[in-house]
């Protein structure tokens, strides 16, 4: 028999996640609320109706986060801003007040509030009101971020877009060199938007594989399709966090609303997550009760094909395999033939031991 391995979770608020839970789910609302405490407040309460466990935003200042000269690596068809720095000067508008007031909004309506802090102000500010401290993937080679999130001895969901193993390799030792002691892992592709094609889900099992000792997540930036099939995947991946954009309006222009999904889109998500969860059951192979019947009465028997006497050998042409599974199993075939008839037995009957004179001469 194999030992036990010690399945590893996290845990972020009250919630325990590891491979025996519902997945995390986290709207991303990110800057999508572009400016407005009020619309920021109706994106929170439409992520909690339509099942979100968390919303999250992102907290910077163009100034600190990019220099004056810095390319876009975005879809500029979806988003036409050419320079990082003025694409982050048109979202930085949220400081400490107002997220202050939206930690206090998500803890009225029970949804966990996070916050992507991308300077050491941020991660401050941020810490008596996140549960946990999401790591972008572009800062998962900035070790003095990691560093300074470390500190504060907060869980920490690290993304792990555009990286290598190594890379991810190092950024868990500086987090726990650091006092970082709870760490999940969330796949994620650094195109904006991720072509279906380039979303590599078969990356959560391989980080599974490279680092068993943490929860495995997603973070998705496809475009939402349909039926939600991409995130669902992920989850039947292993993915136990799942991150997704998330915007009012998916026809708005720019910024993240392209690829971020609605409330339709999640509460569609959570409901096929809840049939997911009722079909997949336990993972050891054992019959269930409800099968007992089907044991009973669809599995075989060895049954007479033909008429012997008291005395006769059961030969293979005297014996078949019938339903249902009251008399000898076929199981035991072998031991079957050869051995004496102890009464006579006539075509159909289902042989039980009691017709077998066990020990022939």
């Amino acid at each position: 028999m194999g030992r036990d391995v010690e399945m590893p979770e996290i845990k972020i608020g009250n919630r325990i996640i590891s491979d025996r839970s519902m997945p995390y789910v986290i709207a991303e609302i990110g800057v999508n609320h572009e400016g407005s405490l009020e619309k920021a407040k109706e994106l929170v309460e439409l992520a909690h109706s339509g099942g979100a466990d968390a919303v999250k935003f992102q907290s910077y200042k163009a100034a600190s986060l990019a220099a004056k000269v810095s390319p876009a690596y975005w879809d500029l068809e979806k988003e036409p801003t050419t320079s990082q720095y003025e694409l982050f000067k048109k979202f930085e508008a949220f400081g400490e007040k107002e997220y202050e007031l939206l930690a206090v909004h998500c803890q009225k309506i029970d949804i966990d509030f996070v916050c992507t802090p991308f300077d050491n102000r941020a991660v401050d500010f941020l810490f008596p009101l996140v549960p946990c401290f999401k790591v972008a993937s572009a800062d998962i080679t900035n070790f003095p971020l990691l560093r300074k999130i470390a500190q504060k001895g907060k869980p920490a969901l690290l993304s792990s877009g555009a990286s290598t193993l190594a890379e991810i390799e190092m950024a868990i030792f500086e987090l726990e060199r650091f006092g970082c002691e709870s760490i999940a892992l969330l796949h994620c592709i650094l195109n904006y938007p991720t072509s279906y094609e380039h979303a590599n889900l078969n990356m959560i099992e391989g980080l599974k594989r490279a680092f068993p000792d943490h929860v495995i997540g997603y973070s998705d930036h496809t475009v939402p399709d349909s039926s939600m099939l991409i995130l669902l995947a992920a989850y039947l991946k292993g993915a136990k966090i799942i991150e997704k954009h998330f915007t009012h309006d998916k026809s708005l222009s720019g910024n993240d609303h392209y690829h971020a999904m609605d409330m339709v889109d999640l509460k569609r998500f959570k409901q096929d997550l809840e049939f997911l969860s009722r079909v997949e059951g336990g993972s050891t192979k054992a019959p269930l009760i409800s099968e007992r019947l089907a044991r009973k009465n669809a599995r075989r028997s060895i049954v007479m094909k033909k008429l012997v006497l008291k005395g006769d050998p059961l030969t293979e042409d005297v014996l078949t395999c019938k339903r249902p599974a009251s008399g000898i199993s076929p199981i035991h075939w072998d031991e079957v033939i050869g051995k004496l008839a102890m009464r006579p037995l006539k075509e159909d009957d289902i042989l039980r031991w009691s017709d077998l004179i066990v020990n022939n001469p």
